[in-house]
C-alpha cells in the first residue's frame, strides 16, 4: 500500500536531471530520480505518469519513485504517452521531402499515435507552385491523414481546426528540422515565447532551437515542443510488418492473390493495381520500395 505522502502525477518538464511533476489536481512539484530508477535503467521522459514522494523540507523536492506503464514512447522526441502528433512540414526552405515525411508518418503509425500533417512556408511558394502541390495534399488526405495546409501558413481559421484535435489530449509537434515547430507553437500560445532562428540555407537544414523537453498548455491539451530530426530510424520493422504501417495498403491487400502477399514482384497483387490506377500515391509506393529494399540488405539480428 502506497505511504501518505506518495502522490502520482505526469511529467510536464524535464530540465537538467529534474522533473516537474503536476498532479490530477493541478498541483505541480520538483522532483528528481531515486537511485533505483537509475539502478533499473529506467529513464522518465516528458508524458510518463509517475509516482513520486511530496517534497520535504531540506531541499524542496520530491523524489520518483515508479514510472506507470506506458502507453507508447518516441526516443526523438522523448516523449511518453502521445495521443497525437502533429508533424509539422515545411512546403520550402527546406523543400518538401516525400520520403522524409513518410518515414515520419511510419513511426507513428508503429507507435499508434495518430497524426495530423501541418504545412508550414506555403507564403514562400509560387502561385504555380502552390497549385502543382495540391494534388500531394490531396492524396495524404485520401489516405485519411488530416492535413493542414493553410496559406498564409498560420491563419486563424487553420490554428482554431488544429487546436480543435488537441482536447484532452497529449500532443507532440514533430517534424524535420527547421520546419517551424516553435514558430507553429508561438502562434498556437503567444505566452510561451520560444526562441526561433532562421534556418541554414548553405546547409538546407535549421538550427536546433529547444534546449529543454516540456509541456505547455494550448487549449485543452498538454503540447510538447522538441528539436527537430531530419531522419528517422526504422531498423526495427521487419520486410512483413512495413506494409502494415500503409493505412491504404492495408485496404487493398485482402484483394491480392496471396494473403502473405509483399506487394513487390507477387503476381495478383492488388496494391500494385492500385498504384497502376492512381489509387495509391505513386511516391508512398516508390518509398514504399525503397524501406524493403533497406530491409532486405539489413542483417538479421540472432
Amino acid at each position: 500500500m502506497a505511504d501518505n505522502s506518495e502522490l502520482t502525477g505526469q511529467i510536464t518538464q524535464s530540465l537538467s536531471g529534474y522533473y516537474d511533476v503536476r498532479t490530477a489536481a493541478g498541483q505541480d512539484f520538483r522532483t528528481r530520480a531515486r537511485g533505483n530508477l537509475r539502478h533499473q535503467k529506467q529513464k522518465p521522459v516528458v508524458g510518463d505518469r509517475v509516482v513520486f514522494t511530496e517534497p520535504d523540507d531540506t531541499d524542496h523536492l520530491g523524489y520518483l519513485l515508479r514510472i506507470l506503464p506506458r502507453t507508447n514512447v518516441l526516443s526523438r522526441p522523448p516523449v511518453a504517452n502521445i495521443d497525437l502528433a502533429v508533424v509539422v512540414t515545411a512546403a520550402k526552405e527546406p523543400d518538401l521531402q516525400t520520403s522524409l515525411l513518410d518515414r515520419q508518418l511510419l513511426s507513428l503509425e508503429q507507435q499508434h499515435i495518430q497524426p495530423v500533417i501541418y504545412l508550414t512556408k506555403s507564403d514562400l511558394l509560387t502561385s504555380s507552385e502552390w497549385t502543382a502541390l495540391q494534388p500531394l495534399i490531396a492524396g495524404y488526405r485520401q489516405i485519411g491523414y488530416p492535413v493542414l495546409a493553410p496559406r498564409p501558413p498560420f491563419s486563424a481559421a487553420a490554428l482554431a481546426t488544429l487546436v480543435g484535435y488537441f482536447e484532452h489530449r497529449l500532443v507532440v509537434l514533430t517534424g524535420q528540422t527547421g520546419a517551424g515547430k516553435s514558430t507553429l507553437l508561438n502562434h498556437l500560445n503567444q505566452d510561451l515565447a520560444l526562441a526561433t532562428r532562421e534556418i541554414s540555407t548553405a546547409l538546407n537544414r535549421g538550427k536546433h532551437t529547444t534546449r529543454r523537453v516540456a509541456l505547455y498548455p494550448v487549449g485543452a491539451g498538454l503540447v510538447a515542443d522538441t528539436p527537430g530530426f531530419s531522419a528517422i530510424n526504422l531498423a526495427i520493422v521487419d520486410k512483413t510488418e512495413l506494409p502494415q504501417l500503409f493505412p491504404e495498403f492495408v485496404r487493398f491487400a485482402p484483394q491480392c492473390r496471396f494473403r502473405s502477399c509483399l506487394h513487390l514482384q507477387e503476381p495478383g497483387c492488388a496494391v500494385k493495381a492500385a498504384v497502376a490506377d492512381g489509387a495509391i500515391m505513386a511516391s508512398r509506393y516508390a518509398n514504399y520500395q525503397q524501406l524493403q529494399s533497406e530491409a532486405a540488405e539489413r542483417k538479421p539480428r540472432y
